[in-house]
């Protein structure tokens, strides 16, 4: 059982058939179907099983699986540390949609200027999302939010905190300031799906005033939340550095949620899985912290939370607690 083989393995599984996985790796579909077939004589048991045109991992594939990310996660590792400590080889970084958006372009600019042997991959989902995904050894680390329950499983993994984020609450142009969720008069809260921790947040300030929205309108993006909150759809909550970055929020009104909206980004790998390659990264996300004035509470230096008039022609609610 050979590392390329379990690579094979691994990439018919993330893209969902061979002729996907035959594209991803630059290989001839009939080499893909042949070591697939070699894997499976040599472990004594077939891995996958057909169900019309899809290929289903067999229960001895869906054993397999998590050792073989394993396995090439550890290679991985092995061939960084030959590298006398030189970022290089593969990262997998797994981000939240609004520090990819407010955070880390000018960071992944710089990272590929000074590390031209590392070969960055970028993904996004929610901070659960991508737990999950770092748990499995699909990412080799994330940028989240601090899960609603403290930081997580530290058995599991390690982290540090990077950027310290001001969540407020958006709501159309004109609306009356919000002190409390008895003040929110739309009954529809717009936001991502679960798994995401700052609709984890607004939904506990919600409950700890004995109310619940009606409805939640789920969105895949943070475009679609402001442009459906300026429409009157609903009310929502983002980051304000994601508002920096908005070509548009003149027709919404931006709430304080006081020390309630200040949230740590974390950046969060795997408990013994730290290579040069995620070490410049974490270099390079706290030196930009520091540079910006957004650096976490936890490290030490206090966080410039931003002022009233940092989204433009927005209006902001004076005075506003959570």
């Amino acid at each position: 059982m050979d590392l390329a083989a379990l690579a094979i393995f691994r990439a018919v599984v993330r893209e969902n058939g061979v002729t996907r996985a035959a594209a991803k790796l630059n290989r001839v579909q009939s080499n893909v179907t042949t070591r697939i077939k070699q894997l499976e004589e040599q472990l004594g048991t077939p891995l996958f099983t057909r169900d019309g045109r899809r290929l289903v991992l067999t229960p001895a594939g869906e054993t397999l699986l998590p050792y073989a990310e394993r396995l090439l996660a550890l290679a991985d590792e092995a061939r960084h540390a030959l590298k006398a400590g030189r970022p290089a080889g593969r990262l997998r970084l797994g981000t939240m949609e609004s520090a990819a958006a407010s955070r880390l372009p000018g960071v992944l600019a710089h990272y590929h200027q000074a590390w031209p042997d590392v070969t960055l991959e970028l993904e996004t989902g929610t901070t659960g999302e991508l737990l999950e995904r770092l748990r499995e050894f699909e990412v080799d680390a994330a940028l989240v939010a601090t899960p609603i329950g403290g930081p997580p499983d530290a058995a599991t993994f390690e982290h540090v905190p990077v950027y310290r984020e001001e969540l407020v609450m958006l709501t159309p142009r004109g609306h009356r300031p919000i002190r409390q969720p008895g003040d929110v008069a739309l009954s529809t809260l717009v936001a991502f799906e679960r798994g995401c921790a700052y609709r984890s947040y607004v939904e506990r300030w919600y409950l700890e005033h004995g109310i619940r929205p009606t409805r939640v309108m789920e969105l895949g993006s943070y475009h679609a939340i402001v442009a459906c909150v300026a429409a009157g759809a609903g009310v929502a909550v983002a980051p304000r550095s994601v508002l920096d970055v908005q070509r548009s929020v003149e027709d919404i009104a931006i709430h304080s949620l006081g020390a309630h909206g200040r949230i740590d980004t974390l950046l969060v790998w795997r408990r013994g899985h730290f290579s040069p390659a995620l070490g410049a990264l974490r270099d390079a996300l706290l030196e930009h912290a520091q540079r910006i004035g957004h650096t976490a509470a936890a490290s030490g230096t206090t966080s410039n939370t931003g002022s009233a008039g940092s989204t433009g022609s927005a209006a902001e609610s004076s005075g506003a607690q959570a």
